[in-house]
């Protein structure tokens, strides 16, 4: 199944590390020194770049490495209706690293805008790619509520988060729509609020902001289930979970049984992205709440952290370990996260980041070679 259509036994995550002329564009952009014609110039020469390095790896599905964004996350959620972007008093928390001083907050109804910028985005990508299928990738529903809850949302507009989830489910509902008729057959959500559902200090952190933090799993699958209800048939859905990816550090540890019932046996999507790639992840034992069928589990057993390959037969064994919690045949391999959550990127170099990609088609092409 996976040789043909998404997830692929390679896969990949999304972000790519942006070059230095990528950054330099930026800059100038932002200093007010070149217009934005030019800039998109550059992303435009530098997303046709990858794409075509993605492709000649033999990767079967490709991205535009988010080159258009600063932010995983960010960039697209201040596009919605009804939520703004502010400099917030610090930045995000890392292990020993802390983001730029950047949020979102909900103000007024939500809703999605048909001019979203990243439907071009898409748009270009897919014109850009010859054999293999465009992959967009869109922060999830999720991550424009668990960090700044109740906080975060104008009670004026919502006073009951009822109301807000639901606005928020049929918003996503409608970005699955627009993205499907702009051509998208292959959508990611990225989410990083599942592993810190995993994770005792990320609760303990909720509950202070007042959340009921024991709901919350059940409240998400309820979310994306009904954005992703009435889906087209040909629209492959995959949801990307993270434990937290700046300048090659992480936030959250916690192994996935906590949720892998809510998460991988209720929540209506085609494939999880499980980052594997530490023992912050656990083991594979939540694996077998993967349904038997089409739904598949792609392993990120490679690091996107750090530029040391990993032995192929390490990953190998690691795969077959999987395979004893869920079938081989829905099995597959990917890095654990992109290479660059955030325009910063993590600390390896570009040629260390194409090992790695390669690594994982080399390492799949052995193990699934009769597939």
């Amino acid at each position: 199944m996976s040789q043909y259509q998404p997830p692929f036994r390679a896969d990949t995550v999304g972000s790519l590390l942006r070059s230095e002329e990528l950054k330099q564009a930026r800059r100038r952009f932002h200093d007010g020194e070149t217009d934005y014609a030019a800039l998109r110039a550059v992303e435009d020469s530098e997303i046709r770049r990858v794409v075509a390095k993605q492709e000649a790896l033999g990767l079967k599905a490709v991205t535009d490495g988010e080159f258009r964004r600063a932010w995983w996350h960010f960039d697209f959620l201040e596009g919605l209706k009804g939520v703004e972007g502010y400099n917030a008093e610090q930045g995000i928390q890392f292990q020993g690293r802390q983001t730029q001083a950047r949020a979102v907050r909900v103000t007024d109804k939500l809703g999605f805008d048909p001019a979203h910028p990243m439907l071009d985005h898409f748009r270009f990508l897919a014109g850009t790619v010859d054999k293999a299928t465009p992959k967009m990738t869109l922060p999830s529903p999720s991550v424009l509520h668990f960090r700044g809850g109740r906080r975060n949302i104008d009670s004026s507009v919502y006073p009951s988060l009822d109301a807000f989830f639901a606005d928020l489910a049929d918003t996503y509902r409608d970005v699955v729509a627009h993205f499907h008729a702009a051509g998208c057959r292959y959508l990611q959500l990225d989410d990083t609020v599942w592993a810190y559902l995993c994770s005792d200090k990320e609760l303990a952190a909720a509950r202070e902001r007042g959340e009921d933090a024991d709901r919350l799993q059940h409240i998400y699958a309820e979310v994306l289930n009904h954005a992703l209800a009435g889906r087209p048939d040909d629209l492959h859905v995959s949801l990307h979970v993270c434990r937290g990816n700046f300048r090659s550090t992480w936030i959250s540890e916690g192994g996935y049984e906590p949720v892998a019932e809510t998460l991988l046996g209720r929540v209506d999507v085609d494939a999880y992205f499980l980052e594997y790639d530490t023992e912050r992840a656990g083991g594979f034992e939540p694996l077998r709440f993967l349904p038997e069928g089409h739904k598949q589990a792609v392993l990120g057993l490679i690091t996107s952290k750090s530029g040391e390959l990993e032995p192929a037969d390490t990953v190998s064994a690691r795969i077959a370990e999987a395979s004893r919690h869920a079938p081989l045949s829905q099995l597959c391999l990917s890095p654990q996260c992109g290479f660059a959550s955030t325009e910063e990127g993590n600390l390896l170099s570009e040629a260390q980041q194409w090992d790695k990609l390669r690594h994982v088609v080399d390492i799949a092409n052995a193990v699934w070679q009769d597939d």
